[in-house]
């Protein structure tokens, strides 16, 4: 099995040397964390990308819960981080019957043509998961979804996660699967065993809580979990 990737939320440049530092391959950029994130300014954008070379994924949502809210706003944020520089993104938005809101997600992914995305953990609180995956399933550049199974975290949501892990292949699964959302060391086993190659990490990589930096002996002990349980 190949090395497995460990995606890592940083808030500004010291949490992505951090990140960097202990392992991560890949960084999700966001602010506002009381909030689950949401859309980072460009100014933190381009503070991340000149302190590390690594990936970088950065949200685009406007507010605490699913819904677009703003899509106007969205579109003009995606714009305005693309010509900084930008090239990968996280989305997702749900309407109220928890349904993809496809208007809103193909007006902004429109604005990021020609770019990877992930669609994040909208997912958890869809109506019909299988559906949503398939509904999306020809959207160029999606490549990933960050999902916990359940909207109350993996201890919760592991059997789906296992299962989705063993359909790749199947009509809307192509899409690599990421887990995250309350992820913890113990769940790795079951997870890399069902063939899970994808991680990601916020709380788990500040153990002084999201007012306090990540830690790269933090990071550095999933990496070596990681590394070491394929």
């Amino acid at each position: 099995m190949s090395r497995p990737i460990l995606e890592v939320i940083a808030l500004d440049a010291e949490d992505a040397v951090a990140a960097r530092a202990g392992g991560a391959d890949r960084l999700e950029l966001a602010t506002d964390m009381a909030a689950d994130g949401i859309t980072p300014p460009r100014e933190t954008f381009a503070a991340v990308r000149a302190a590390v070379d690594i990936p970088l994924r950065v949200m685009l949502r406007g507010g605490d819960g699913f819904a677009a809210g703003d899509v106007a706003g969205l579109v003009r944020d995606a714009e305005a981080l693309r010509a900084e520089g930008a090239d990968e993104f996280v989305l997702g938005f749900l309407d109220e019957g928890g349904l993809p809101d496809m208007r809103a997600i193909l007006d902004v992914t429109r604005a990021v043509a020609g770019c990877r995305w992930t669609f994040h953990r909208a997912i958890d609180r869809a109506a019909d998961r299988d559906a949503l995956r398939k509904q999306l399933a020809e959207l160029p550049g999606l490549d990933t979804y960050l999902t916990a199974g359940a909207p109350e975290g993996v201890d919760a949501g592991l059997p789906v996660l296992v299962a989705e892990a063993g359909r790749r292949g199947d009509p809307g699964y192509g899409p690599r699967l990421m887990v995250g959302g309350g992820l913890r060391l113990d769940h790795v086993p079951a997870l890399r065993a069902a063939g899970v190659d994808a991680f990601h990490i916020g709380g788990a990589a500040r153990p002084g809580g999201w007012n306090a930096p990540v830690r790269a002996a933090a990071v550095r002990e999933w990496r070596t979990e990681l590394d070491g349980d394929g």
